[in-house]
């Protein structure tokens, strides 16, 4: 069986307060991109060698560390603890989401793993018992089972579908080589609630984005990474009508009416252009 998981991005990102467990409150509307992973699940042979219950090979893009950490890997085990009658597996993923971007590669890669694994084996998990599942891998997991524009509160995991058309706009998505590990983001980060919630600002016309939608990591992001900042800049300065970093980056992502080309400006830099 195989599937495509698809990325995200994030349409203001708002970090509202620190948990008692470490983590953070957010505030955020996750918007589905069609920028597809491909992962493919097939039944190991018994005979076959493998101290491994899912057996995994990730090709395309090199991903570091263990194969057997990789959260594909745990989706399945979380699932194993609960259904031990699931049978050996190998797994295949095609990585072409970009790692390390902000746009939950990672994440919809493991919910991925939990829906394809309760289809093939015929588990029976509603959404939301998926959703329980996806939120203890990570806190961007559970809008993966959805995959439909919402706006998502706690960690990330509750959430509430919301009607947002972007048809007819192109999505330009531009991400350099500068990882931006998310432990560090959070670290510079002082948690605030904004005065107008995100999901109040989506649903004006998106003319008043670039005034009143805000990531709060950019600001630490870009102090450390000037050239990320720039980034957007040059995306407002060729049109975009709205312009942000993803998640903690260090994709940034602009938003055009006309088909915007990247050629000229980015074209060292991954860079890609979908539409909506």
């Amino acid at each position: 069986m195989i599937v495509f998981p698809i990325a995200k991005i994030n349409l203001g990102l708002n970090v509202v307060e620190r948990r008692p467990d470490g983590y953070h409150n957010l505030e955020t509307v996750f918007f589905p991109v069609k920028l597809e992973d491909a992962l493919e699940v097939t039944l190991m042979d018994e005979a076959f060698p493998s101290p491994f219950d899912c057996d995994l090979k990730v090709t395309n893009i090199n991903i570091e560390g263990e194969e057997q950490r990789n959260l594909v890997v745990k989706a399945y085990n979380l699932l194993k603890k609960d259904f031990p009658q699931m049978p050996r597996v190998h797994a295949h993923l095609y990585k072409a989401i970009p790692t390390q971007a902000g746009m939950g590669g990672g994440s919809s890669d493991c919910a991925a793993m939990l829906l394809l694994l309760n289809n093939m084996f015929k588990l029976g998990l509603t959404n939301q018992q998926l959703i329980d599942y996806a939120a203890k891998l990570g806190a961007d997991c559970p809008i993966f089972i959805l995959n439909k524009p919402a706006y998502a509160e706690g960690i990330g995991e509750r959430l509430q579908t919301i009607d947002l058309n972007l048809s007819g706009y192109y999505l330009a998505i531009v991400r350099p080589d500068i990882p931006v590990p998310t432990k560090e983001a959070f670290s510079r980060i002082v948690p605030c609630k904004p005065e107008k919630n995100c999901r109040m600002i989506v649903g004006q016309p998106i003319e008043t984005w670039r005034k009143e939608l805000v990531n709060d990591f950019e600001k630490s992001v870009f102090a450390l990474h000037p050239e990320i900042g720039q980034i957007k800049e040059r995306l407002y300065d060729m049109g975009a009508v709205y312009a942000a970093m993803s998640g903690s980056g260090s994709a940034v992502f602009g938003i055009f009416r006309e088909q915007p080309d990247l050629s000229t400006d980015f074209g060292t830099m991954y860079n890609k252009v979908l539409t909506l």
